[in-house]
């Protein structure tokens, strides 16, 4: 039977068991993850209830961590505490970044502190040519007076 110009995606198809099929166990559809993993732990608990008094402690491992032993920080997951729990005397030790962020804050504020103190090489720099500036802007306006004032003795000599 023709669809038209275009042949529908692969993805689009969808295969449907029928009951007999499902009962059978014959179903040509692929099993998902969850129904693989309820059966191997169903095959495990089988296991375990076997051995069950040798190892009622231990925790059920997963893939390779029975084989290897690993202590990964990040794979342990964080534990919730609850407020009476908390020890408030215990300190908590900052990481590399933020150790590295406050000395970088403190050093930053230090430096400012010298810096209003005048007792960095740029404040004195900057003292410098700030005094040079001044001394400048006094000079010109020390001229500008003169100007003026011998601009106001032209006008009263030709006045007179």
């Amino acid at each position: 039977m023709g669809r038209g110009k275009f042949k529908g995606k692969p993805t689009g198809r969808r295969h449907f068991s029928t009951p007999e099929e499902m009962l059978a166990g014959t179903s040509s559809r692929p099993r998902t993850f969850k129904q693989e993993e309820a059966e191997v732990e169903d095959e495990t608990s089988d296991v375990e209830s076997e051995g069950e008094s040798e190892e009622e402690s231990e925790q059920k491992v997963k893939g390779t961590q029975g084989v290897i032993q690993i202590d990964n920080p990040n794979l342990a997951k964080p534990k919730n505490l609850k407020a009476r729990d908390v020890d408030a005397e215990k300190t908590t030790e900052l990481s590399r970044r933020e150790r590295e962020e406050i000395e970088r804050q403190r050093a930053h504020e230090r430096y400012m502190r010298l810096q209003e103190q005048g007792k960095t090489e740029q404040a004195r720099k900057d003292l410098e040519r700030l005094a040079l500036i001044r001394q400048q802007r006094a000079e010109a306006a020390k001229k500008r007076e003169e100007e003026k004032a011998a601009k106001e003795q032209k006008k009263a000599e030709a006045r007179k």
